[in-house]
């Protein structure tokens, strides 16, 4: 099987509300119009799509038909607090990649909890040639490191673009990389 991830577009990041209740941006449709006509995308791919409303909107607007929604492809669990930006999230988020038993923040999900939701998501779902998945950056660095047997890749989680892609070859031992996220759609 052929996994596409595709990160969520560009939120529209609302203070004090759990990130995973925010929808895209307005400013999200130039990046995912990019995206959708870059010929990366298999027009003939089985759509699966986190719950959250970034994501769906994301594999609505790229999908050419029907989107299931799968809940296992959610983003690590985060209670609504402050927006954190640069430095500060990037070190919190890697520390919940780095040290997958310990919740980085209070009220987080572990790593461990996250990637073993989100491979036993990928592995319940039906075995076709070319599936894509909309979804969000830290899920999908566990998921990618899970399925190749690497560590989680910080400056790969670093550079993915809102939205962005990764291919994966997926087989009953494990994933290679066929494609590595691009940067940038804009």
């Amino acid at each position: 099987m052929r996994l596409h991830l595709v990160r969520h577009g560009r939120p529209l990041v609302t203070e004090g509300e759990p990130n995973a209740s925010w929808p895209l941006a307005p400013e999200a449709a130039e990046g995912l119009a990019a995206l959708r006509t870059s010929g990366r995308l298999p027009a003939d791919a089985t759509w699966y799509s986190s719950p959250e409303p970034k994501a769906l909107g994301t594999a609505e607007a790229l999908a050419a038909g029907k989107v299931t929604v799968v809940e296992g492809l959610r983003e690590m669990e985060r209670p609504a607090g402050p927006w954190l930006g640069g430095k500060e999230w990037h070190a919190i988020v890697s520390r919940s990649m780095l040290e997958p038993d310990v919740p980085a923040l209070p009220g987080w999900e572990t790593g461990r909890a996250t990637t073993e939701r989100i491979v036993a998501a990928v592995r319940a779902l039906p075995a076709v040639d070319d599936v894509a998945l909309a979804g969000h950056g830290t899920a999908f660095t566990l998921l990618v490191a899970a399925l190749t047997g690497a560590s989680p890749d910080l400056e790969g989680w670093r550079r993915i673009a809102m939205p962005d892609h990764l291919v994966l070859d997926l087989t009953a031992e494990g994933a290679t990389v066929v494609l590595d996220w691009h940067g940038d759609w804009a």
